[in-house]
């Protein structure tokens, strides 16, 4: 700033001291009195959502699944839980109409004084509405992929049918986004209880993906490599009760919604006692589940105790990225369309790195234009 012709600059020096212990307190007294922004109240919250759900319907015209999850703050010891924002999952049929509702989503923003920020993957738009840095709402507009819907049966009569379910969902988005780039039918294994578990799960359900909950197990101590790492926090463990394996099977599909099957994520202990497996497999027949064996073990005694129990079951054939390059995974690719070949049916398994998203992408649709046919792995247990 430029002294005032005539002010010696000492004084204007002062002033502008002044000015600034002037800005300094009325900042304070802001701070004081509230003029920051205030957390959106529960009521706020759901008033906004009930916005969100009015213009979906209209724009839709009632043809769009909408579906809303609660988030909560962690409560502190004697205080009640405090919603903290609502995750909204809009499916639409007629993709034309994204942009109508995403100009509509953020004009309502708007006028809560809420600000957006947008990110997309294959098939899914989110809007994260979001008041102080504090997320609010998340919108999830999911457009379902024909290509992943469910085989009828007459086209797959007679082909070979291969099966692939992708491990470990849930720890992040970009995983998931990977994995929803893919372009054929996918089987999706979320682990329970992670911070993206549900939105995982209802995501992939809502494009047409089939979702199975990865059931923590105990694997070997001994073990080395991805088996012999940590304990989960929640995990079946030998010795555990019927009770025990109940209530941590419930608690582990509330966080992995639509699941319709389970496979056992590590396990090689688990899998390998009778005891175990038989208070398990009773559970998953009472709730509609079917079993697939991972086989991270040679001595699992798990498919044959999920046959004894009645519940419908499958073994996986082929491991996809026990070397996770490109190279590598698409020999085990190729060995998993040979053993489709041979047998019918096959099931194999890989993760969500990188390498097995390019083998996939590259691989299957060369196998497919040789008569392999990618389903669900619903389709193949028995």
């Amino acid at each position: 700033m430029t002294p005032p012709r005539g002010i010696p600059a000492a004084q204007d020096s002062l002033r502008l001291s002044r000015w600034r212990v002037v800005l300094l307190f009325l900042g304070g007294a802001c701070a004081l009195a509230g003029c920051a922004k205030k957390p959106l109240t529960r009521t706020e919250i759901r008033a906004v959502t009930a916005e969100v759900v009015s213009t979906a319907e209209r724009i839709t015209a009632r043809k769009s699944e909408i579906t809303i999850r609660p988030e909560f703050e962690t409560p502190s010891a004697g205080s009640p839980r405090r919603l903290a924002a609502d995750d909204i999952y809009i499916t639409l049929q007629d993709p034309a109409e994204t942009d109508a509702l995403k100009h509509a989503l953020s004009e309502i923003a708007d006028r809560h004084r809420l600000d957006v920020a947008e990110t997309s993957a294959t098939g899914v738009v989110r809007l994260d509405f979001a008041l102080d840095g504090n997320r609010t709402h998340t919108i999830h507009i999911v457009m379902p992929l024909a290509a992943r819907m469910r085989l009828p049966a007459e086209h797959a009569a007679g082909s070979a049918l291969l099966a692939i379910i992708v491990d470990d969902l849930g720890h992040d988005r970009a995983s998931a986004d990977s994995v929803f780039s893919l372009q054929f039918p996918l089987t999706v294994a979320v682990l329970p209880h992670l911070q993206f578990s549900s939105e995982v799960a209802e995501e992939a359900y809502r494009r047409g993906d089939e979702v199975l909950l990865h059931l923590p197990m105990e694997s070997q101590s001994e073990d080395t490599g991805p088996e012999g790492a940590k304990p989960e926090d929640s995990e079946l463990r030998v010795g555990m009760s019927g009770g025990q394996v109940e209530s941590a099977l419930d608690g582990m599909l509330d966080t992995v919604p639509h699941a319709i099957g389970v496979n056992n994520h590590q396990g090689s202990r688990a899998t390998a006692d009778p005891t175990l497996m038989d208070e398990l497999m009773p559970d998953l027949r009472a709730r509609g589940l079917f079993f697939i064996d991972s086989r991270t073990t040679a001595a699992t005694v798990a498919f044959d105790s999920a046959e004894q129990a009645g519940v419908p079951a499958a073994s996986r054939k082929v491991f996809l990225d026990d070397v996770a390059e490109r190279t590598a995974v698409l020999t085990q690719l190729d060995l998993a369309a040979r053993d489709a070949q041979r047998d019918g049916s096959a099931i194999a398994i890989g993760h969500p790195h990188p390498a097995t998203i390019a083998a996939l992408a590259e691989g299957v649709p060369k196998l497919e234009a040789h008569g392999i046919r990618f389903v669900f792995a619903s389709q193949l247990v028995h």
